[in-house]
């Protein structure tokens, strides 16, 4: 009797000396992403460290598939009220979520939380695409990218032709005769390649250029906007890749990234325009040749060069959980945006660091020297202030209007449109859409 008399002494004491919260269950954040592979190893390290640096909550993340399927999965658990805290959504989503009504802002977010989040110490060119028209931050900026353009230095310098700067763009016309000499020396099969040709060789293109993509500062400053991929800029820039087409300095590798980057890998083609993620992949697949980064070509003559925009994806903040869970919900938040965090995804996947301290602090430890093709993508993204056409793109359907626009330039490629024609299809058909979606969330 005695003994149970201690052993309850000692059960009751400890409830004292250990408060329940110790014994409490952590709350769960759960994460939908469409991270794998690699970078879902990496998405799912960060996880751990923030798991292991805290015991108040506990974040699980979920594979969903590609950006349309994540996206999907999100809209379908939302409307079974079935949702999770965080969904991962590519940048052409951006429009949709915003008129959704299923989210919880960002900037909303950190401010109840408690945290004063100094926005200005973020990558302008990357909160800007992500912002409402009030200029509040909507999602987190998370998987965040620009085109650059690789080239297989060997094969340049069997043609006799110098190292591209990593700051100083080359112009078009100076590609031209590059992608000439290699093609004509038999050096390659093709000049050039690209991937994801909408995103590299028509939204950048134009916001490089400061041409407007669509009216209404790109869709920013209302749903009633159209496209005008079909000016004269635009039309001409995709005659000229025609032309190289016809005499293989480019090659049509396909819509996304898996062709091109095969054809570069391969070495049938001797430059490469791609997300500045695939530098992490270059770096695992190739080991026979070696290659480099420059920033993407311009128009001669251009008088002042805009930025490049991004792409990639940001978290959003579902609507629907309890005040607990989104103090756990800012917590993983302000956690990812950490320095060290920041200096690991881009040192692993290629992707920005989405904050100037992380940027500065790579560059405080000299990784830019050791690496300086990683920095490419970041002074191309940062070098002028955005203006209403460079800061993005902000567009109900995007996803269709981008299918679209791959399926026009196809038919450009195949010689069965002329470029004109091709692009006065595309924005006819795009703003079919556009006008639906106006019709829908008006």
């Amino acid at each position: 009797m005695r003994v149970l008399k201690l052993f309850l002494f000692f059960i009751i004491a400890g409830c004292f000396i250990f408060p329940v919260s110790v014994f409490a269950k952590p709350v769960t954040i759960n994460w939908w992403h469409a991270q794998r592979s690699a970078r879902g190893k990496v998405v799912a390290k960060m996880i751990q460290e923030f798991n292991a640096s805290q015991s108040e909550y506990e974040v699980v993340g979920t594979f969903k598939g590609n950006y349309d399927e994540t996206m999907n999965a999100g809209v379908a658990a939302f409307r079974a009220k079935k949702q999770p805290h965080l969904l991962q959504v590519f940048e052409v989503g951006t429009q949709t979520m915003m008129l959704s009504g299923a989210v919880y802002p960002v900037f909303e977010l950190m401010k109840d939380a408690g945290y004063n989040v100094d926005w200005s110490r973020y990558l302008q060119a990357v909160l800007s695409y992500y912002m409402n028209a009030d200029g509040n931050l909507m999602s987190m900026p998370f998987n965040s990218s620009t085109p650059v353009m690789y080239y297989n230095v060997d094969m340049f310098k069997k043609a006799g032709i110098a190292p591209l700067s990593k700051s100083e763009p080359i112009t078009w016309d100076e590609l031209g005769d590059i992608t000439k000499k290699i093609v004509s020396a038999d050096i390659a099969k093709a000049g050039m390649v690209t991937a994801w040709q909408s995103w590299t060789q028509i939204e950048n293109y134009s916001a490089i250029h400061n041409i407007a993509f669509a009216s209404k500062a790109n869709g920013y400053e209302g749903l009633d906007c159209e496209l005008e991929i079909n000016n004269p800029q635009v039309v001409h820039h995709i005659a000229m890749l025609k032309s190289w087409a016809d005499d293989n300095r480019f090659m049509y590798g396909g819509q996304k990234y898996q062709g091109p980057k095969a054809e570069f890998i391969a070495r049938n083609v001797a430059v490469y325009m791609d997300s500045i993620s695939a530098i992490a992949k270059l770096k695992k697949a190739v080991n026979n040749f070696k290659w480099d980064v420059a920033p993407l070509p311009v128009e001669a003559g251009t008088k002042k060069l805009q930025n490049s925009i991004i792409g990639g994806a940001s978290l959003w903040v579902l609507n629907g959980h309890s005040k607990k869970e989104y103090k756990g919900v800012a917590a993983f938040l302000k956690f990812l945006s950490s320095n060290a965090m920041q200096e690991y995804w881009h040192k692993e996947t290629g992707y920005f660091p989405i904050t100037i301290d992380a940027y500065e602090s790579l560059k405080s430890k000299g990784y830019y020297k050791a690496n300086p093709f990683q920095e490419v993508g970041i002074n191309q993204l940062n070098r002028a202030i955005p203006t209403k056409i460079s800061r993005g793109l902000r567009l109900g359907y995007f996803v269709q209007i981008r299918n679209i626009i791959n399926e026009e330039l196809e038919q450009v490629w195949n010689g069965k449109k002329s470029p004109k024609a091709a692009l006065d299809n595309a924005v006819k058909r795009s703003n079919a859409q556009l006008r639906t979606f106006e019709k829908t969330y008006e």
